[in-house]
């Protein structure tokens, strides 16, 4: 065991410390994240609109900050972008993480030197826990890989902007600058395809143990080493036993995955976005994210059957339920009021807090009512899989609602490496799992309102080709899994 690895082990021992103590005390954690968000805002120009000076509570601050999304935000938004100073955070952010917006074009998101250092602490702090619990050190004398966005900023009024991966890798710590992979040449080229390529030339003799990126975008990675190599990525990278992702659920990739490999590794999930790093996997023994309580971010949840409604209840950390799904709104340190992020959730355990991801509160379908989410698809196609040789690259799902005959139906757009021996077999089971988990979709079926799902097989490199023709190839730009229209379905070529 070398110097390095025992001094990770010395160091994550005193961080698994340091993070339980906020993590088993979630109410204190998050009142006292609570009132130094507001002691520092209440002079900006958004707290001086919502009379931060007169807030003391989080039933105050709910009467006064209205729940927000991009576009509500932008007009602060766009007063920062051009250089003004204190209005959603004081002084200026360092940043700006340029993301897509779904509805505004390019949406800015703020990051300062409050938030800036979370993200980098996050990160490590995961890959920390996992080693204190597996006692598994060794690959931090490995070279390491993260599959991310071109770290070129550009710079207006003194503010610089990118993609926050490439934000984020200006500030690897310089113990892991010598392990880190690509070179920067490399990491800079904007083709996403020709940078893949690049980094199959540059990592394909060294000793690689540790991967780190959105499922999808390292599968295309994992496929041309195994292009170039002619044998699975595992017997190319045999100390390679530990991969980290985040953005969507692995476990729809998970059996591709091992096939390309060719053995199980270790995984551990992370939940970064743009606009905060919120949590990670903090053990391999339980289902669920440590959610971040200490981190520069305020809480808020909205249980998602009632967030349309017109003035929904907003819950604190100390009022969740475990099994809820909640629409999560945020508050931040780099001057996100109110936030609604998106993301929807669902909390595995209280004290430690841990969440899964379920989806987003725009990506479902409920075309009849049934407000079918992001969990439900994939749980369905994943206990479909079991027991089978059916591996899955990449899939999505949209309503069919005016057939050219029969009954509407849920319509899943699947790319298949492996093909089900039996389409239909395969087709019943994931109707099966569906009506399971949701009475509604289930009752539909029921009565007669829907026909059970049809399954169309998507051509090979067909969601690639997509999200290549709308500018989304690779990056952390990813597929959503649901869809109340056929937008996207409707370009995605199918065999």
């Amino acid at each position: 065991m070398s110097i390095k690895s025992i001094a990770a082990k010395v160091f994550a021992k005193k961080i698994v410390k340091q993070t339980q103590a906020w993590a088993m005390h979630p109410a204190e954690s998050q009142q006292k994240v609570f009132l130094s968000l507001i002691a520092d805002a209440k002079n900006t120009d958004f707290g001086v609109d919502h009379n931060f000076s007169q807030i003391k509570t989080f039933q105050d601050f709910a009467r006064h900050v209205p729940i927000r999304d991009y576009e509500d935000l932008k007009p602060y938004v766009e007063k920062v972008v051009k250089g003004q100073e204190n209005v959603l955070w004081k002084g200026k952010p360092l940043y700006f993480a340029k993301t897509s917006g779904t509805t505004s074009g390019a949406k800015y998101i703020p990051l300062t030197k409050e938030s800036m250092p979370f993200h980098i602490q996050a990160a490590r702090n995961a890959i920390l826990h996992y080693i204190h619990e597996t006692g598994k050190a060794d690959f931090v004398d490995g070279k390491m890989i993260f599959l991310q966005g071109s770290p070129i900023l550009e710079e207006k009024y003194g503010i610089q902007f990118g993609r926050l991966s490439g934000i984020v890798a200006h500030f690897v710590p310089k113990y892991l600058q010598k392990n880190r992979m690509p070179s920067l040449e490399t990491n800079c080229i904007e083709d996403w395809e020709k940078k893949v390529d690049a980094i199959v030339e540059e990592t394909f003799n060294e000793n690689m143990t540790v991967i780190s990126g959105i499922p999808s975008w390292v599968q295309m990675y994992f496929e041309r080493l195994q292009q170039k190599g002619g044998k699975a990525v595992g017997d190319i990278f045999k100390n390679f036993n530990l991969f980290i992702y985040g953005g969507v659920n692995f476990e729809p990739y998970r059996a591709k995955f091992e096939n390309l490999i060719g053995r199980k590794v270790d995984s551990i999930e992370l939940f970064p976005a743009s606009e905060g790093f919120f949590a990670y996997q903090d053990s391999q023994k339980e289902k669920g994210m440590l959610l971040l309580l200490n981190a520069g971010i305020f809480y808020e949840f909205v249980k998602s059957d009632e967030f349309f409604n017109e003035n929904p209840r907003r819950y604190t950390i100390a009022e969740v339920a475990v099994g809820i799904n909640y629409v999560m709104i945020i508050s931040t340190n780099a001057g996100l009021w109110g936030y609604n992020l998106g993301d929807t959730v669902q909390f595995t355990t209280l004290r430690p807090h841990r969440v899964i991801v379920s989806g987003r509160i725009k990506h479902y379908i409920s075309a009849f009512g049934e407000h079918v989410i992001g969990t439900e698809v994939e749980r369905a196609l994943q206990e479909a899989m079991q027991g089978t040789t059916v591996r899955v690259n990449e899939f999505t799902v949209a309503p069919q609602i005016n057939p050219v005959t029969g009954l509407p139906f849920h319509e899943w757009f699947i790319e298949f490496e492996n093909v089900p021996e039996n389409a239909s077999a395969f087709a019943e089971a994931i109707d099966n799992a569906m009506r399971k988990q949701n009475i509604y979709y289930d009752d539909l079926i029921v009565g007669n309102i829907l026909k059970k799902l049809v399954v169309t097989p998507v051509a090979k490199n067909g969601f690639q080709e997509y999200m290549k023709s709308i500018g989304k190839l690779g990056g952390q730009n990813k597929i959503p899994r649901l869809s109340n229209d056929r937008n996207i379905v409707d370009q995605l070529k199918t065999q």
